[in-house]
């Protein structure tokens, strides 16, 4: 087949042959692969890569959280000796270990608009690591092409459902990097909702503060946390963002509001799932890893309406 037949948006644009999986088939002079498999399929391919030399970016989740997690929530790893030697793909959070990696696991979608909505927070201590919640609602596309009940139209159409509540694989995977990063020992409440669109994911997250703040002085650390990153963008105080806002495109949009009377506040977060939350971001890391400019592929703007 090719590629336009099973992506026709891609007709005219690229039309190579897709070919059988088979790491005798990968040309010699390779430098870079992204692999896109289930959890449980990508290490094995990933081990013959690494041994050819061949940078990699896998969109799965074997190599996102630490062995001891992943046996846990998903079974057995094949080669968990590789999981060291990986790198979490968050470039706002990870730029420099990035730079130098192998193996970069790109992030889920849910933990990447939560933990770029929270990482500022937990950075500079001003939040009760074990008391937050975060509630997403994201799009059909999150669950991928494969048919499912659950999925056909006359199901997902005109309803809004939460699901795998408390048991979410990404609910570990947000308290390990955020732990990691901060240096806390993070507890999250996390609740994915299915809702009636194509593609967008907005995480509206409930945090409590350590002392009493004012929104002024949240955004100004989330301004200066992300002065220097090139896809997350703050929303000025009173405005919050839409997944419109960002659909097609490779930004994350993140408002807060604080609730002084109650020493709390609110942080929204919105990402397309499939760029941010998959291509776009792995493209990123390709950049960075490659040496490459960091938007190259992936600075176009959002569609809008």
């Amino acid at each position: 087949q090719l590629i336009s037949d099973v992506f026709p948006h891609l007709k005219g644009k690229l039309d190579l042959k897709l070919y059988p999986l088979k790491i005798t088939l990968i040309p010699k002079d390779i430098d870079f692969s992204f692999v896109a498999l289930p959890h449980g399929s990508s290490a094995a391919i990933i081990k013959k890569l690494y041994k050819r030399d061949i940078k990699i970016v896998d969109l799965g989740a074997d190599f996102r959280i630490s062995h001891k997690k992943y046996k846990k929530w998903y079974g057995v790893h094949k080669f968990p000796e590789l999981i060291k030697n990986s790198v979490y793909g968050i470039p706002e959070l990870f730029k420099d270990d990035i730079l130098n990696a192998k193996i970069v696991a790109n992030p889920g979608c849910y933990p990447t608009g939560a933990i770029l909505a929270l990482a500022p927070l937990l950075k500079n201590k001003i939040i009760k690591e074990k008391s937050i919640i975060i509630d997403s609602k994201s799009g059909v596309t999150g669950a991928g092409r494969s048919p499912s009940q659950d999925l056909q139209f006359s199901e997902v159409n005109e309803g809004v459902k939460a699901y795998k509540v408390g048991v979410h694989r990404h609910m570990p995977e947000i308290e390990e990097v955020l732990s990691n990063f901060s240096g806390l020992d993070v507890d999250i409440h996390f609740t994915p909702h299915l809702i009636p669109m194509d593609r967008g994911i907005m995480s509206t997250i409930y945090v409590d503060l350590k002392k009493p703040s004012n929104t002024s002085k949240l955004l100004r650390i989330y301004k200066d946390f992300y002065k220097n990153s090139l896809f997350v963008r703050i929303c000025q105080d009173g405005k919050y963002p839409s997944t419109s806002d960002v659909k097609g495109s490779n930004y994350c949009d993140i408002a807060i509001k604080a609730h002084r009377e109650k020493n709390s506040a609110t942080v929204v977060s919105v990402i397309d799932n499939l760029v941010k939350g998959a291509s776009g971001q792995a493209i990123q890391n390709m950049n960075i890893i490659m040496g490459f400019p960091e938007s190259m592929g992936s600075s176009n703007s959002p569609v809008f309406p």
